[in-house]
């Protein structure tokens, strides 16, 4: 509304003209059989000036209504003067209204499903509208539950060319009620994320990284951290392990099925780490009560996996996941390191797995169960609510 004030104050320095006006009062109502006497005209323009800066869209009625009506036969000038403001002036409005529209809908309203027809109309429009794209981009993660192929299109794209632009180096004057660029970029990749996630969890891993690097509310979100856990589980990992076992499964051990295993222990330690911080960050908060047990059967797994069957000292690595930096995804070992293996295969710990392969009998990765749940709006506070709202 502040950027509709704005435009509109930018018509005031266009000179108002008065008409002359018999000295009685305004109609109460202009549903008049004749809605364009000369009489309604001058109450319409009348009731515009005054209501102008007070009560826009009551001023914009009347402006509407004014140029509703032929302007006549003969035109004056003075008259023509005031078509021509009216007729900026109402522009300006429309625009200002246009440009709060899309934030209105998304962040006061929550009305997903207007709010991206609006929003693809836009784009339609002015394909490259960053703030449009922007909104409906940082919002997207959020319709996947409206279930409207057209809605998932628009939030998806947007959410990619919004990413695209801003990396390029475009930006915002305003980015209210996103706390800036980094927080824009933030639920983007979380949304395209989110959409990627069912159909290519090894794509959506790199995004939902990214989501979490930056400073947002995402960062302290389990969610986002359990769709790492499960794009990790059902991408890379899934696709290491079947070819471990088309090529090594049943044979003996040979440095190639070492180094094979090593790269796959890499994955199950992000796997470890992701699940731990989703049970850690949902802690015993009740809007989490349904999937934090899920998290953490997964954690203890995986854990389990690594540290031949145990979870001894699983309880402390929980109590500290937070305080270290979400790893990034582990770059594929090409040869094993030269200092002495671990006894036990699975029993690397997460320090060392990334360097070391476990020897000894020939064990099998197991396979993964992991099918990343179909994308549904976190249930923690993002940019569709109004940061005064936020918790």
């Amino acid at each position: 509304m502040k950027k509709m004030i704005k435009l509109i104050t930018l018509a005031a320095t266009v000179a108002m003209f008065t008409l002359s006006i018999a000295a009685k009062s305004l109609p109460t109502s202009f549903e008049l059989q004749d809605q364009c006497t000369q009489e309604n005209k001058d109450a319409y323009y009348a009731a515009f000036r005054e209501s102008r800066t007070t009560d826009q869209p009551k001023a914009y009625d009347n402006a509407k209504k004014y140029l509703a009506c032929p302007p006549g036969a003969e035109v004056t000038e003075a008259t023509q003067k005031i078509i021509d403001y009216l007729k900026k002036w109402v522009g300006l409005y429309e625009e200002g209204v246009s440009a709060n529209k899309l934030p209105t809908l998304l962040y006061n309203e929550h009305k997903y499903k207007e709010a991206y027809e609006f929003g693809a109309q836009q784009l339609a429009k002015d394909p490259e509208n960053l703030k449009t794209l922007v909104h409906l981009g940082a919002n997207g993660y959020l319709v996947t539950s409206l279930k409207d192929p057209n809605i998932n299109a628009t939030a998806l794209n947007a959410a990619k060319k919004a990413m695209a632009l801003l990396e390029s180096g475009k930006s915002l004057e305003e980015w209210t009620p996103l706390s800036g660029k980094d927080e824009a970029l933030a639920y983007l990749n979380y949304t395209v994320g989110v959409f990627t996630l069912e159909p290519d969890p090894s794509a959506a891993l790199k995004n939902l990284i990214k989501a979490a690097q930056y400073e947002s509310l995402l960062k302290k979100t389990p969610q986002l951290y359990a769709y790492i856990g499960g794009a990790y589980e059902a991408g890379p990992y899934a696709k290491l392990s079947a070819e471990y076992t088309t090529k090594f499964g049943g044979k003996d051990e040979t440095p190639e099925s070492k180094l094979a295993l090593a790269n796959i222990n890499q994955i199950v330690d992000r796997m470890v780490d992701a699940y731990a911080r989703a049970v850690a960050l949902a802690g015993s908060d009740a809007k989490f009560a349904a999937q934090k047990p899920a998290w953490n059967e997964s954690l203890t797994e995986w854990y389990k996996y690594r540290h031949n069957k145990s979870d001894a000292g699983m309880s402390e690595m929980l109590a500290s996941v937070l305080s270290k930096p979400l790893p990034p995804e582990p770059t594929p070992l090409t040869s094993l390191p030269a200092e002495p293996a671990a006894t036990n295969t699975g029993t690397t710990t997460p320090s060392t797995a990334s360097t070391t392969a476990p020897t000894g009998s020939q064990s099998t990765p197991p396979s993964s169960t992991a099918k990343p749940a179909a994308p549904k709006p976190t249930p923690t506070p993002g940019p569709a609510k109004p940061k005064n709202n936020h918790q």
